[in-house]
């Protein structure tokens, strides 16, 4: 049996949802994390600070009995977004981001942008105030191959964006291909990207292998066996560029399995115990506090958590629902396909 202690970590990426299923599923982040990047699409979006603070009280509401969980909300980025409404949101402490999705990208996506040019001024006043923009990274032109669309938003999008606005603080968020990692390592200043539990376990395979399996369909979509190699190369060499943002998204199973299932993998469960697996087979576990707890803060401007993790690798392997049931209908856990002996200790 061995251990590792960490700080705290962080999650820059997560989807809570809202009423039953924030309830059903909030204490298996709150148990993990101190912090968490709260995803702000639901229906109707958050997009305006009222609303935001409205969400946050919602989620301190839920969480498990002496928590100190500690959601940081955003806003939903739309080509009517208030520049004044977002600096007062980020002034006053409320907002720690704005989230741009690409409109009809991922779930709930509809209210997202289409025309870039309209939104430059919200861009140009986060720029002035230092408020970071976390970015949906994908095309969804129906010419693009779905396994293309991150490569073409960053030539085609990003690129030209952070020129119009050079200022700009931007979070690549789930980056899933090798040019997504080039890109990040080209850019010193002002760029961050997340990278998510599920991207660094499967590649674009595992969706298909013995059969459909829907609880690997997510958005953006794993990629080939080359993209994952490249993402767990990224996570684990300590570049305070990388940092985690699980994107862990939960769904009733019925609505995963189904003719239309639902983009998203509920990883929040293990994601811990799942990094110390992965940054043990690359001989990296001396780095997994700089991608699960320290990169992150860094780029957010926050301290570091002063609460430590132990997480222990037992001598048998550990046993994770497979299931968690929610008021909203029970939800599957991300199955990594292989046993995991790594455990957060108490």
């Amino acid at each position: 049996m061995s251990s590792i202690t960490i700080p705290f970590p962080d999650d820059w990426h997560l989807h809570l949802r809202d009423g039953a299923m924030l309830e059903g599923v909030i204490e298996h982040s709150a148990k993990h994390f101190a912090r968490a990047i709260i995803m702000p699409n639901l229906v109707p979006p958050v997009v305006r600070s009222s609303q935001a603070e409205a969400y946050r009280q919602r989620i301190l509401a839920a969480r498990p009995a002496g928590s100190e969980f500690e959601p940081l909300m955003t806003l939903y980025l739309t080509e009517t977004t208030d520049p004044d409404d977002v600096e007062a949101a980020a002034s006053s402490g409320l907002v720690k981001a704005v989230k741009l999705y690409p409109a009809g990208a991922t779930t709930n996506s509809d209210s997202g942008v289409r025309d870039f040019d309209k939104v430059i001024p919200v861009l140009e006043r986060m720029a002035e105030v230092g408020l970071p923009l976390c970015v949906h990274g994908e095309v969804t032109d129906p010419d693009i191959d779905i396994f293309d669309r991150e490569a073409v938003f960053i030539e085609r999008v990003l690129a030209p964006l952070r020129e119009r606005v050079p200022g700009l603080r931007v979070v690549m968020e789930h980056i899933t291909t090798e040019e997504g990692v080039a890109y990040v390592k080209d850019n010193a200043e002002n760029l961050g990207a997340t990278i998510t539990t599920h991207h660094l376990i499967i590649n674009r395979n595992a969706l298909f292998v013995g059969g459909i399996r829907p609880h690997y369909f997510c958005l953006p979509i794993a990629k080939r066996e080359k993209h994952r190699l490249a993402l767990r190369a990224a996570a684990t060499s300590g570049d305070a560029r990388f940092f985690l943002g699980t994107d862990s998204a939960p769904h009733p199973t019925d609505a995963k399995e189904n003719a239309c299932g639902c983009a998203g993998c509920f990883t929040a469960p293990n994601t811990m115990s799942l990094l110390a697996h992965v940054f043990e087979e690359e001989a990296a576990l001396d780095r997994l506090q700089n991608f699960a707890s320290c990169n992150g803060p860094a780029f957010y401007r926050l301290p570091v958590n002063q609460q430590k993790m132990t997480l222990v690798k037992r001598d048998t392997a550990q046993a994770v629902a497979a299931t968690i049931k929610t008021g909203a209908g029970d939800v599957t856990v991300f199955d990594p396909g292989f046993d995991v002996f790594w455990d957060v200790g108490v």
